[in-house]
C-alpha cells in the first residue's frame, strides 16, 4: 500500500469514527444538520479534523471512484443506528432527502482543492447505485411508518414507489456491491417484517372475503358488516384477479394436482433419471403442461422452449443427471423465460408469455420451477428485481403487466413458500 492510499485510509476511518461517536449521543435532528453543513454546504462543519479529513479524501486520485462508497457508509452508520429504534426511523428518509439540495457551489475563496472538488463529488453520488438503493430504502420507511400497506397508489406515479409492495426485491433492490453485513442484516430483518405483515393482511382480507361471501347468502346482520367493512385487499389486483390467483397458486391445476405435488412427483421421478438428457425431456414435458394456450404453446412457445432446453450445456447429456446440473439447468431457464442480466435486459420471451397466457399462468410456469428446486428461488427474485430496475422510472400504468406480473409473483411466493394458510379457499 503506497503513502497516498495508507494516508486516504486513515482520513476515511476518521470520518467513520466521527459518526460513529455522534450517533450514540446526538438525537437524528442535529446530525441531519451535521450531515448538511459537512456534505451539502461544504463549509462552517464545528470540528475541524473532520472537514480537513473530508477535503483530504475529495483531493485524492481516487475520490472520483470511491468517494460514493465513503458517503455511503458514512450515511448507512446512521441508519444502521436509528433503524433499531422506532422512534428515529423517520429520520431515515429525511436524511436521504438531504441530498436533494443542490450542493452549494464555493467560489472564489475555496483555497482547498477537495473543498473545491465536494459539490461535484456529492452529485456524482446522487447518480450512483449507493444512492439509488438508499432512495428506495427511503419509500420502504416511508410506506412502513404511513402504515399504508394497503393503500393504492396513483397510476401516473413511478415503478419505483412499488418498491415496498414486494419485501422479495429487497434483497437485490436496498443492497449494492459494498453493503456491509450489518447492513444485510437489517434489510433482511425490515424484508421479514413486510413479509409477515403482508401474510397477515392476506390472510385477513381472504377471510373476510370468504365469510363475506357466505354472509351474504344468509342475509347477515348490518352490524357484522359494520365490524369487517375495514379490511382492503392488500394487492393491486382486482378482487376477481386476486382469488384467481390463489386458486391457482395453491388449488388444483392439473387434474386433482396442486403445483406443489405436482413439483414433487416430477423431482421423485427425477431422482430415478438417467441421463441429463432424459431429465431435459421430462422438464420439457412437466413444463409445457402448464401452457393451457394450445395455439399459443403449438405455435410458438414449445418448440421455443423445446429447442432452449436442447442448447442447455448438450455437452452434458450423456452424463448421469445431478442436483448440480437440475441448478444450472433451471437457471438458464430463468434466463430465457424472464431476462438475463442487467447488461442484456431482453425480455421479450417474459413479455410474450404474459400477453398470451396473463401474469397469473406465466406466474405458474415460474412457480413450477422454483418448486423442483428451491435453491433458485434467489436467482428468480433477482431477475425480476432486473426488471424493476430497468422500468422503475416508468409510470405504473406504462407497465400494468409488469405490476400484475409482480404482484402474482408476490402471491404465489408467499402461498408456496410463506406462513400464510389460504387452503380454506378450496
Amino acid at each position: 500500500m503506497n503513502d497516498n492510499n495508507r494516508q486516504s485510509q486513515e482520513q476515511e476511518q476518521l470520518l467513520y469514527n466521527h459518526w460513529l461517536e455522534l450517533v450514540q449521543v446526538e438525537q437524528p435532528a442535529e446530525l441531519i444538520s451535521r450531515f448538511r453543513t459537512l456534505f451539502i454546504e461544504g463549509s462552517g462543519y464545528p470540528d475541524r479534523s473532520v472537514a480537513d479529513a473530508l477535503e483530504k479524501i475529495a483531493a485524492s486520485e481516487q475520490a472520483e471512484q470511491e468517494f460514493k462508497y465513503v458517503l455511503n457508509r458514512c450515511c448507512h452508520i446512521l441508519i444502521n443506528r436509528w433503524q433499531t429504534y422506532p422512534n428515529k426511523q423517520a429520520a431515515i428518509p429525511e436524511l436521504i432527502g438531504l441530498f436533494e439540495e443542490p450542493p452549494k457551489i464555493l467560489v472564489g475563496y475555496s483555497r482547498s482543492r477537495g473543498r473545491a472538488a465536494l459539490p461535484k463529488l456529492v452529485n456524482q453520488f446522487t447518480q450512483s447505485e449507493q444512492y439509488l438503493t438508499l432512495q428506495r430504502l427511503a419509500k420502504v420507511i416511508n410506506h412502513s411508518n404511513e402504515d399504508s400497506s394497503n393503500s393504492k397508489t396513483p397510476a401516473t406515479l413511478a415503478l419505483g414507489t412499488l418498491i415496498p409492495r414486494y419485501p422479495y426485491l429487497y434483497k437485490h433492490c436496498l443492497l449494492s456491491d459494498d453493503s456491509t453485513y450489518e447492513q444485510q442484516k437489517i434489510i433482511k430483518k425490515i424484508q421479514a417484517q413486510k413479509q409477515q405483515q403482508f401474510e397477515v393482511n392476506l390472510s385477513q382480507y381472504v377471510a373476510h372475503q370468504v365469510r363475506k361471501a357466505q354472509t351474504a347468502r344468509r342475509e347477515t346482520s348490518i352490524s357484522f358488516n359494520r365490524s369487517i367493512q375495514n379490511i382492503q385487499n392488500p394487492t393491486l389486483l382486482s378482487d376477481p384477479e386476486l382469488f384467481f390467483a390463489l386458486k391457482q397458486f395453491v388449488g388444483k391445476v392439473e387434474g386433482a394436482n396442486t403445483y406443489r405435488q405436482l413439483a414433487d412427483r416430477f423431482t421423485a421421478n427425477a431422482s430415478t433419471t438417467g441421463s441429463y438428457r432424459s431429465f431435459k425431456d421430462d422438464l420439457y414435458e412437466y413444463l409445457i403442461s402448464s401452457v393451457t394456450d394450445d395455439r399459443y404453446g403449438k405455435r410458438q412457445f414449445n418448440e421455443k422452449l423445446y429447442k432452449q432446453l436442447q442448447k442447455t450445456f448438450p455437452h452434458n447429456d450423456a452424463q448421469k443427471f445431478n442436483e448440480f446440473l437440475m441448478i444450472r439447468t433451471c437457471s438458464q431457464l430463468l434466463n430465457f423465460l424472464v431476462v438475463e442480466s442487467p447488461a442484456r435486459p431482453n425480455h421479450f420471451v417474459f413479455i410474450d408469455l404474459i400477453s398470451n397466457l396473463g401474469p397469473t399462468q406465466t406466474t405458474g410456469l415460474l412457480l413450477k420451477i422454483v418448486l423442483i428446486c428451491g435453491k433458485v428461488k434467489p436467482y428468480l427474485e433477482k431477475r425480476l428485481a432486473i426488471l424493476f430496475g430497468h422500468y422503475e422510472f416508468s409510470t405504473r400504468e406504462g407497465v400494468v403487466w409488469l405490476v400484475k406480473a409482480l404482484e402474482n409473483v408476490n402471491l404465489a411466493l408467499t402461498t408456496n413458500f410463506g406462513k400464510v394458510d389460504v387452503s380454506f379457499l378450496l
